[in-house]
C-alpha cells in the first residue's frame, strides 16, 4: 500500500471511529489529518485535503481545540492560522479520557445521584428504582474515579504498559 492510500484509509477509518468517542466524522478526520501531518496545516489546506467547507472546517477546528487535542501554532512569515495535533499518543489518550469524563460521565453521575435519591414510598417499584439507580451511580462513579486517577498521573505506567502490550 502506498503512503497516499494508507493516509486516506487512516483518515477515513478515524473519521468513522470518531463517533465512538463523541465527535462527528469531519471532526475526527480533521484530527487524523493533523495527527499524521509532519507540519502544521492551514484551514485552507485542511479544507482542500478533506474536501470540506470553510464553515465545517472552522466549526470542527474550534471543537477539537475545545477537546484540547489540537492547537493553533504560529508559522513565521504567515498571516494565516495553522493547526497541529497533540502527537504523543499517551497524552492524546489522556486528554480524550479527561474530556469524555467531563462531558459524559460526570453529567451522568450527577443525574443518577439525583434520581436515586427520590423519596421511598415503600412500594416495590420505588425500592427497585432506588436500588438499581444507586448501583448504576456507584458503578459510573467508580469508573470515573479510576479513569481520573489514570488520567492525572504524569508518568502513567499503566497506560504505557497497555500501549506497549498492544503494539
Amino acid at each position: 500500500m502506498e503512503l497516499k492510500e494508507a493516509k486516506e484509509k487512516f483518515i477515513s477509518t478515524w473519521g468513522t471511529l470518531g463517533s465512538l468517542w463523541g465527535i462527528n466524522k469531519a471532526m475526527a478526520q480533521i484530527h487524523a489529518l493533523l495527527f499524521v501531518s509532519p507540519k502544521p496545516l492551514s484551514m485552507e489546506e485542511i479544507m482542500e485535503e478533506l474536501e470540506i467547507s470553510r464553515g465545517n472546517a472552522s466549526m470542527n477546528l474550534r471543537g477539537l481545540m475545545d477537546w484540547g487535542i489540537i492547537f493553533k501554532v504560529n508559522v513565521p512569515g504567515e498571516r494565516r492560522e495553522f493547526f497541529t495535533s497533540e502527537k504523543d499518543v499517551t497524552e492524546l489518550s489522556r486528554q480524550i479520557a479527561k474530556e469524555r469524563s467531563r462531558r459524559e460521565l460526570q453529567p451522568t453521575i450527577k443525574i443518577l445521584k439525583e434520581v436515586s435519591n427520590i423519596d421511598d414510598d415503600g412500594s416495590a417499584e420505588a425500592k427497585e428504582f432506588i436500588k438499581q439507580t444507586k448501583a448504576m451511580h456507584d458503578l459510573a462513579d467508580t469508573a470515573d474515579t479510576m479513569m481520573n486517577r489514570l488520567v492525572n498521573q504524569e508518568q502513567n505506567w499503566i497506560t504505557k504498559t497497555l500501549v506497549k502490550f498492544l503494539k
